[in-house]
């Protein structure tokens, strides 16, 4: 246990302060009533392993931050009672050796990238990291759970130009490649990555090779305002996902000449809110919104293209509107690219 301890380890970070007013989205659809499983749920965090802070918002810092994580375990924050954002002056990397690491900001707390770096990194295929397996890409652990926090302006484009060679890609807020991912009642805000390139996507979070190709649960949360070449929210290669009562606006896929990439151009373009490429795997999305989205190329609202036609893509008491596709899109689902064996399951939904 080291409560209280971990914010004095950083007498020179960037430290968090108060956040001025400004107009901030709720947390994930109140309106969605998908029921949310135990492993979409929530972590407790009763009995933390890690304070940060005590009390105040000076108190609570990036260095704090990144030294927490790399230490594992239940993390919470102790920066005063009123909202707070800190300033990451380095990118919070998980350690391979990490079982559980739990980032709950109760509400009230946002890392915020500045527009110059990745906020969250975990790759257990990153030997820097620690290599804990002879199989990197199919292992249990780490297990990286956020909960209850902002994740704002993080750019992956500068952190991965700095020798991310593992997949990369993408990630501006949280990157993951290997283990298990989970994001519960958090918001995304102003997330970048590449702004061109095939098979290079998600502004807010990148995720691959997720353990027993277990899914990555994305349980009441809100993005908007992600740009990347592909996957304005949501990125994957051969990963499932199970998105519940969460919205998604104002995203842009923004690259030109789709996968594989058109000749004189340099690829990307779909996936306006989700991309999602590889063999078998799926997608369920339930009580939620995707609004306002946009691709370049294909699927405004959702790219999908199982390569061996196997994946499945399911839509349930959702809304998806106005997510215009410049390029190309599946009849009669608009902002929606499908490419798999037979059609998308829509139940009690709104396409249009």
């Amino acid at each position: 246990m080291a409560l209280g301890g971990v914010s004095t380890l950083a007498a020179n970070a960037s430290v968090s302060v108060p956040v001025p007013t400004r107009p901030l989205p709720d947390f994930g659809n109140p309106a969605g009533h998908a029921r949310v499983p135990l492993a979409g749920d929530a972590v407790a965090t009763n009995h933390p392993s890690h304070v940060i802070g005590n009390g105040t918002p000076t108190s609570c810092t990036s260095a704090a931050v990144v030294r927490a994580v790399a230490s594992g375990g239940v993390i919470v924050f102790k920066c005063g009672p009123g909202p707070v954002t800190i300033t990451m002056t380095a990118t919070a990397r998980v350690v391979n050796t990490s079982h559980l690491i739990v980032l709950d900001g109760g509400g009230t707390v946002t890392l915020s990238g500045a527009g110059k770096r990745q906020i969250l990194y975990m790759n257990t295929c990153d030997k820097r990291q620690q290599w804990t397996t002879s199989d990197c890409y199919d292992q249990e652990w780490p297990e990286l759970v956020v909960q209850n926090m902002t994740l704002e302006n993080g750019n992956s484009t500068v952190s991965q130009s700095k020798g991310t060679s593992f997949g990369g890609g993408g990630g501006g807020a949280i990157f993951d490649l290997g283990g298990q991912l989970k994001v519960v009642n958090s918001r995304f805000i102003d997330d970048s990555c590449y702004h061109v390139g095939p098979d290079l996507g998600g502004a807010a979070v990148r995720a691959l090779a997720q353990w027993r190709n277990k899914p990555v649960y994305i349980t009441g949360d809100t993005f908007r305002g992600g740009r990347c070449s592909n996957g304005g929210a949501l990125s994957s290669i051969g990963v499932s996902w199970v998105v519940l009562n969460s919205v998604m606006t104002n995203n842009d896929a923004i690259g030109y000449g789709a996968n594989p990439a058109a000749r004189g151009t340099p690829g990307g373009g779909s996936g306006g809110a989700i991309y999602c490429d590889g063999d078998r795997y799926s997608l369920e999305i339930e009580g939620t919104i995707i609004r306002d989205n946009q691709a370049r190329e294909g699927g405004g609202a959702i790219f999908f293209v199982s390569d061996d036609n196997t994946g499945t893509l399911t839509v349930e008491n959702s809304t998806l509107d106005d997510n215009p596709s410049m390029g190309f899109w599946t009849r009669p689902y608009p902002g929606i690219f499908f490419q798999s064996s037979g059609h998308p399951r829509v139940v009690d939904s709104s396409i249009s």
